[in-house]
Parts: structure tokens; C-alpha cells; sequence
């Protein structure tokens, strides 16, 4: 499976401020980009705190959108994806509210249960892999197998986005830095968690290409080895 990750960034590295009340800091141009990455995918996914915060679709867009899918070969409607590991994904959430595609929640076995038949009702399936958090491994085989995932676009947030670089499992990043400067101390990065504690740890990626739309950098890079 190839699996991109797209974020928009301030130049100071942040995707939202402090207490996370605004996250949008891209132009209508990005907006564009992240429709155009979605209409390349099977499946489109983000983390539980995006989902409940935001009111978020995951669905391919406006016709255009999906008249690219249709002439690549692939379906309408992209499979959604929500990754839940303990079951802190709300029922209530707005992508659960339209209906256009499936809607797959990862989660592990550490999901309580009254929250897996509450999320069980709402999805049109739960993948349960791994013990105290998701196994990325068994998932991943199964949205391939199961769903015919064979190219994936993770959305974030930043933890969601750790997780995947920590298994080694991201082959692109598709970077927009905005011109704008949050700070905070709590702001979050495209890439929160324990993160590397030397430089050798590091995620290696290396520049694939980077254009200029008005006053944003659009970046791509590859991780090195895939």
C-alpha cells in the first residue's frame, strides 16, 4: 500500500494554536490541493480528534473531483477511514452523518465495550487489530485485502501522523506552509508524541518537489528506502 500524508503548516511549523480552536490555516488553493490529493485515493483517513473536532466529511468534493476519480479507474466515493484506538471517536460526529461512502474505525482491543457497539451501529465496520493500540501492520492488510485499499491519504492529526511515521509506513509528505506564525509552547506539529531523541532517529525524507502559489510553499518529499 502507498500511503501520503498532506498537512498545511505555519511557518513555524504549527497546524493549529494552543488550544486547538483553529486549524484551518491554508488559502482556498490548498483546500484545492487536498481535494486533488483525495481524488488520487482509495481511501482517505484521519485520527478520531480531527473527526470530533472538525466537521469533517472525507468525501472526494464537488463533481469535478469526482469525475477525476471516475476517469483514473476508481470509485466515486473514496472509503473513509477513522482511526480510533480506545474508542474516543463520537458517534455523533458529522462524517457518520453522510452516507456517500463506507466508513471503516480502526481501533485496538483496549476499546471499551459499550464504545465499540456504539461505534459498531454508526460504521460500516470495526477493525479491531492490536492490543493496546493499533497494529498498523494487520490493519493496513486488512483495508487492502478486505476494502482494496491500495493507495491511502492520511489527514492527521498530529498523533495520527507519529503513529505512521513511527512504523514506517509513510512513503510521501505533501507539505503546504502557510505565512502565518501561531507559537504556543502546546500549539501542535504535523508530528506530535515522543518523537526522535537523537538525530539518527530521525525520520529520513528527501525533496521531491516544491512549487510557489502566491505566498505558499507547496512541498513534496519521500521517505528515503521506500
Amino acid at each position: 500500500m502507498f500511503v501520503l500524508i498532506n498537512m498545511a503548516m505555519t511557518a513555524d511549523g504549527k497546524i493549529a494554536t494552543a488550544d486547538r480552536r483553529l486549524h484551518s490555516c491554508g488559502s482556498r488553493r490548498d483546500q484545492e490541493h487536498l481535494l486533488e490529493l483525495r481524488a488520487t485515493a482509495d481511501a482517505v483517513m484521519c485520527g478520531a480528534g480531527t473527526v470530533n473536532e472538525e466537521p469533517v466529511q472525507l468525501g472526494p468534493g464537488p463533481e469535478r473531483f469526482r469525475r477525476l476519480r471516475r476517469h483514473r479507474g476508481l470509485a466515486e466515493h473514496n472509503l473513509r477511514v477513522v482511526v480510533s484506538g480506545r474508542g474516543s471517536l463520537s458517534p455523533e460526529a458529522e462524517v457518520f452523518r453522510h452516507r456517500h461512502s463506507p466508513i471503516v474505525v480502526l481501533a485496538s482491543e483496549a476499546i471499551p465495550g459499550a464504545r465499540l457497539r456504539a461505534l459498531r451501529a454508526v460504521a460500516d465496520e470495526v477493525l479491531i487489530r492490536g492490543r493496546q493500540t493499533v497494529d498498523w501492520g494487520a490493519a493496513f492488510e486488512d483495508l487492502e485485502k478486505r476494502w482494496g485499499v491500495r493507495r491511502l491519504l492520511a489527514e492527521g492529526g498530529a498523533r495520527l501522523n507519529a503513529a505512521l511515521w513511527a512504523a514506517g509506513l509513510v512513503d510521501e509528505l505533501h507539505l503546504t506552509i502557510c505565512p502565518r506564525l501561531f507559537g504556543g509552547r502546546a500549539s501542535p506539529t504535523i508530528a506530535d508524541g515522543p518523537g526522535a531523541s537523537r538525530l539518527a532517529d530521525a525520520a529520513q525524507m528527501e525533496l521531491r518537489s516544491c512549487c510557489r502559489v502566491g505566498d505558499e510553499l507547496f512541498v513534496v518529499y519521500g521517505a528515503t528506502g521506500r
